[in-house]
C-alpha cells in the first residue's frame, strides 16, 4: 500500500526529467512618456479705433491680421462714425503688420492709445490702409484707453486731478445708441465741474489737499465705452487720501442728473464700505482715511450742489432752469460767480467762462486731438 507519509527519492536514483521552460524575454521598456507641452500662454491684446470720414449708420469694416491673430469676439463695437475692437495673439512688441477696408467709406484715422497710428495705402488696393499694431497688453480693460476720449486738464499731484470727457453723438456705442442723446447732460457736466474747481481753489481745499499728498477728482461720464457703461448721466467730485486712485478710504460720489442737468441723488461710495445714496437735501460728508471731515455736499431742492467746507465758507452751484447754459455760483448766501462752458468735440476746443458778475474773471480755451483727447493746448483768453 502506498503510505500517507512524504514521498522520499533517493538521490542516488535517477530522478524524473525535470520540465525546463525556455527563459521568458524580457518585457520590452515601455517608452517613456512624452513631457507635456507647456501651456500655451493666454493672448495678449491691443485696442483699435478705426475712424471713417462720414458719419453713417453703423457697420462693420474688413480687418486683415497674420496667422495666429484673431479678432477678440467681445467687444466688437460699430458706431455711426467708427469701429473699434480687440486684437488678440501673441505678443509682438514691434507691432504685427494689419489691413482694414471700410467698404465705400474713407478711412482718416486709426487709434490705438492716445495715439493715431500711421497709415499707409496698399499699392494694390488703395481703399485698404496697411499698418502695424503692437499687442503687448494683457487683457482688453488694460487697453480700454484706446476707446475712451477725456483730455487731463490738471493731475492728482496739484491737489486736483480734472478730466473732461468728450462726448460725440457720432461715437455714442452701447447703452448710448439705444436712448435719446443726452445734449443739456453733457453740456451740465462740465460747467458743475468748472464751478466745482473754483469753489475747491477759492475754499483752499485743493492747496490743502497737496500739501497732505491727497487730491480730489473730477470727472464727467463716458457714452462711447462698452467695456464701462457709464450711465445714467453722472459725474465726480471725489476724495483719495492719497497720491493715486488706489487710495483705501476715498470717497467717490456719482451726482445724477435729469434731461435738464439737475441733480436728482448722490450715490455715494466709500472704498471698502460700499455705497449709500443720498436723496435731496441730505448732507453728505466727504471723510479723510483717520475720519476727518474734508466737505460736505447737498443735493439742493432746485437740483443744484451746495459745498459746505469744515470751519470755512459754504457754496451754492445753482440754476434758474437748465443747468446746460451759464450756472451760477453763491458764496455764503451771496452771488459770487457765473460759469459757462462749450465743447466743440469735432473740432476739438473746449472753452470755459467764468465772470463776476459783468466782468469775465476767466477765460480759458483748450484745444485737444478730437479723436484721442490728448491735450495739445491751453491759452487763457
Amino acid at each position: 500500500m502506498l503510505g500517507t507519509g512524504p514521498v522520499w527519492v533517493d538521490a542516488a536514483l535517477p530522478t524524473a526529467r525535470t520540465l525546463v521552460h525556455p527563459p521568458v524575454p524580457p518585457a520590452p521598456a515601455t517608452p517613456p512618456a512624452p513631457s507635456p507641452s507647456p501651456p500655451k500662454p493666454p493672448p495678449l491684446y491691443a485696442a483699435l479705433r478705426i475712424v471713417r470720414e462720414n458719419a453713417g449708420p453703423p457697420s462693420v469694416p474688413a480687418i486683415g491680421y497674420p496667422d495666429g491673430y484673431g479678432i477678440a469676439a467681445k467687444y466688437q463695437t460699430p458706431s455711426r462714425r467708427e469701429f473699434y475692437a480687440f486684437v488678440e495673439g501673441p505678443r509682438s512688441d514691434a507691432g504685427i503688420p494689419m489691413g482694414v477696408r471700410w467698404s465705400g467709406e474713407k478711412i482718416i484715422a486709426i487709434i490705438t492709445g492716445d495715439r493715431r497710428i500711421e497709415l499707409a495705402p496698399d499699392p494694390a488696393d488703395p481703399e485698404t490702409m496697411r499698418f502695424t499694431l503692437p499687442v503687448v497688453r494683457t487683457t482688453q480693460v488694460a487697453d480700454s484707453g484706446t476707446v475712451q476720449v477725456w483730455s487731463m486738464i490738471s493731475t492728482a499731484d496739484s491737489g486736483l486731478e480734472w478730466r473732461v470727457e468728450h462726448n460725440d453723438v457720432d461715437r455714442a456705442a452701447g447703452y448710448w445708441q439705444k436712448v435719446p442723446w443726452p445734449v443739456a447732460e453733457t453740456r451740465s457736466v462740465i460747467n458743475y465741474m468748472v464751478a466745482a474747481e473754483a469753489c475747491l481753489y477759492d475754499s483752499g481745499l485743493v492747496q490743502r489737499a497737496r500739501q497732505r499728498q491727497h487730491f480730489f477728482s473730477l470727472m464727467g461720464f463716458e457714452t462711447n465705452n462698452t467695456l464701462h457703461q457709464d450711465n445714467p448721466p453722472h459725474w465726480h467730485l471725489a476724495y483719495y487720501p492719497g497720491k493715486n486712485n488706489g487710495a483705501k478710504k476715498a470717497t467717490v460720489p456719482h451726482y445724477y442728473l435729469d434731461g435738464a442737468g439737475r441733480i436728482t441723488r448722490n450715490a455715494q461710495g466709500v472704498q471698502g464700505s460700499g455705497e449709500k445714496v443720498y436723496k435731496v437735501g441730505e448732507a453728505a460728508p466727504i471723510y479723510d482715511a483717520d475720519g476727518g471731515l474734508v466737505l460736505t455736499t447737498v443735493v439742493r431742492t432746485e437740483g443744484g450742489l451746495d459745498l459746505l467746507t469744515p470751519n470755512g465758507p459754504g457754496y451754492a452751484i445753482v440754476s434758474p432752469g437748465s443747468f446746460a447754459g451759464e450756472i451760477q455760483v453763491h458764496k455764503d448766501g451771496h452771488p459770487w460767480i457765473w460759469v459757462s462752458s462749450d465743447d466743440d468735440v469735432r473740432a476739438g476746443v473746449l472753452r470755459t467762462r467764468v465772470r463776476d458778475g459783468g466782468t469775465m474773471r476767466e477765460e480759458y480755451e483748450l484745444h485737444y486731438d478730437p479723436l484721442t483727447g490728448k491735450l495739445l493746448d491751453r491759452r487763457k483768453l
